[in-house]
């Protein structure tokens, strides 16, 4: 009875569904899978997986289902980019695809369920066409954008005014070209996501009309608060930049305990922390240091704040300090991704970012803005890093102590 039921359900079932082998042999196939895929029963049964997979990725795929084999877990594919599916007549489709597995006779069997997300597609570009329904809605969000997007332009004035000087640390007309491809890439890659999830919050709250659906309509609001954020943090970076190099940045030093700096700056940061993810200190200063306090707290939370952000879930982070006869060391300790040796080169360039953060929102100049920060402090910084084996940075300064005060 229960082979019958699961029978009934796997062939009615209103999504693509494919059991497959650990050799990637399609075994069974659900009607809809083929009405999706445009191939009769025959012809799908017994080929491998990699006949509905578009011809460019078909070898990666093969390695990637290797390595599914190897470490079988339940999973979402297509974290961080777009799946296509090809049918038997060539054509592709956006698809969303899961993957289950399960044993039997200690052999593995793996269940993918696909669904075609065109018509998701489709909706998202018809959001972004009919951005005008929304003006009066978020005319006062618009305004605050476009201030910021005005502080915007006459930052990149400011930088195409400079780019004598610039040209003078490149050593090549083609450097300078990869510099602007990679800001107009960043620019339109972090405005984008933030600007979307306002125009599609914003429309959704017009939906929301009765006393009961205030909890979506805070959802909402919230969710268009922190994309707003999100941009001023952006333009924040970019107006940085332009106040450094007009040399408009000075350090202000002063006397203050470094130790209850970096208790101030771990818990500002608390909030970006992933699940399980923690900031362990380690070392403490026992008198206060003679540095500039601003700059010092700048530096500490674009360091952290990148530890964390390349950092997966459950992975901890670690700051250590280290003060000794006028010498003052911190150090950032992170095991996340990791940085290649190539990417360890350009990482203080405006606007660069390492190949293996490309998916990771950022706009490639928090290092360079700490690089300027400790050139004003006459401090150092040292990368050690290894790919998929974490990050350790660590700060150097000269500095006094108030121990004679």
């Amino acid at each position: 009875m229960f082979t019958d039921l699961f029978s009934a359900v796997f062939a009615n079932a209103t999504i693509g569904i494919i059991l497959s082998d650990s050799r990637g042999r399609m075994l069974s196939v659900s009607r809809f899978a083929l009405s999706q895929f445009g191939y009769t029963e025959a012809e799908m049964v017994g080929q491998t997986i990699e006949l509905l997979v578009p011809d460019s990725i078909a070898p990666l795929h093969k390695s990637l289902r290797m390595s599914f084999n190897a470490n079988p877990e339940v999973r979402h594919m297509g974290h961080g980019r777009d799946l296509r599916a090809k049918r038997k007549d060539g054509s592709t489709f956006p698809a969303e695809i899961s993957l289950s597995y399960f044993y039997q006779n200690d052999e593995l069997y793996v269940v993918a369920y696909i669904i075609d997300i065109t018509y998701k597609k489709e909706a998202e570009q018809a959001l972004i066409e009919q951005k005008s329904r929304i003006e009066q809605l978020n005319a006062e969000l618009e305004q605050k954008v476009a201030d910021r997007t005005n502080a915007l332009m006459v930052t990149l004035h400011q930088l195409e005014v400079s780019k004598d000087e610039l040209s003078k640390a490149l050593t090549t007309e083609r450097e300078l070209g990869e510099l602007k491809s990679r800001f107009v890439s960043m620019a339109s890659h972090e405005f984008r996501t933030p600007l979307s999830a306002i125009l599609t919050s914003a429309d959704l709250l017009g939906k929301y009309t009765t006393t009961e659906q205030q909890d979506k309509r805070n959802r909402h609001i919230q969710r268009i608060k922190a994309s707003v954020n999100h941009l001023n943090a952006i333009l924040e970076e970019f107006l940085s930049v332009g106040k450094l190099e007009e040399g408009k940045v000075e350090a202000t030093y002063s006397f203050f305990s470094l130790n209850e700096l970096v208790e101030s700056v771990v818990s500002d940061v608390q909030s970006l922390l992933k699940t399980g993810q923690t900031i362990r200190i380690d070392g403490q200063c026992a008198h206060a240091v003679w540095l500039d306090e601003s700059l010092v707290r700048k530096i500490l939370v674009n360091l952290l704040s990148n530890a964390i952000k390349y950092s997966g879930e459950y992975k901890p982070v670690w700051l250590r300090l280290h003060c000794d006869d006028g010498q003052v060391q911190i150090t950032i300790q992170d095991e996340g991704i990791g940085i290649s040796e190539e990417d360890q080169k350009h990482l203080f360039e405006r606007f660069y970012r390492a190949k293996n953060a490309t998916t990771i929102e950022g706009t490639g100049l928090g290092l360079h803005i700490v690089a300027q920060y400790l050139a004003l402090l006459n401090g150092t910084i040292d990368f050690q890093s290894q790919l998929n084996h974490g990050t350790t940075v660590t700060l150097s300064f000269r500095h006094e102590n108030d121990s004679a005060h």
